[in-house]
């Protein structure tokens, strides 16, 4: 999913319908589970990337060392690196490694989306106190006009 799918969904749920505000209390705990399960699945596939980036990164490293075997660089597709580098040397062509670069992207996108689905979730108890707060405005409105 990506992450301003995720933005236009809550930028919907997140409205409160005043006129219903009992019916919006009780949304609280459906939203909660509906964004606690994307919540799960997007810090899967995150965790799923840095899988993947912690085994690309043991790859280059031994592809930037010299000692990578030659059924890894075929698996990769990649050609024989046929500079001499001091190990002292290899995290500056690690960091600036375009594969590398592409999947640290990726995590940070996908980081991104689990921190926002994180955030929703921490919200999500506030907007009970909020409705709460919006109801007894609305008792204290009623008072005031038959003062």
């Amino acid at each position: 999913m990506k992450l301003t799918e995720i933005q236009d969904m809550w930028a919907q749920d997140a409205k409160v319908d005043r006129t219903e505000l009992g019916e919006e209390s009780l949304r609280i705990p459906q939203l909660h589970s509906k964004y606690y399960n994307l919540f799960s699945n997007e810090r899967m596939a995150l965790r799923q990337l840095e899988s993947s980036y912690k085994e690309l990164y043991r790859l280059k490293f031994e592809y930037y060392n010299g000692t990578i075997s030659e059924e890894d660089l075929r698996g990769n597709g990649w050609e024989p690196f046929m500079l001499r580098v001091l190990k002292s040397d290899i995290n500056v062509y690690i960091q600036s490694d375009t594969d590398l670069g592409k999947l640290q992207s990726k995590i940070d996108l996908q980081q991104e989306k689990v921190e926002f689905l994180e955030s929703i979730i921490k919200n999500l108890p506030a907007r009970g106190y909020q409705i709460k707060a919006a109801l007894d405005w609305e008792k204290f409105q009623i008072g005031r006009a038959h003062v």
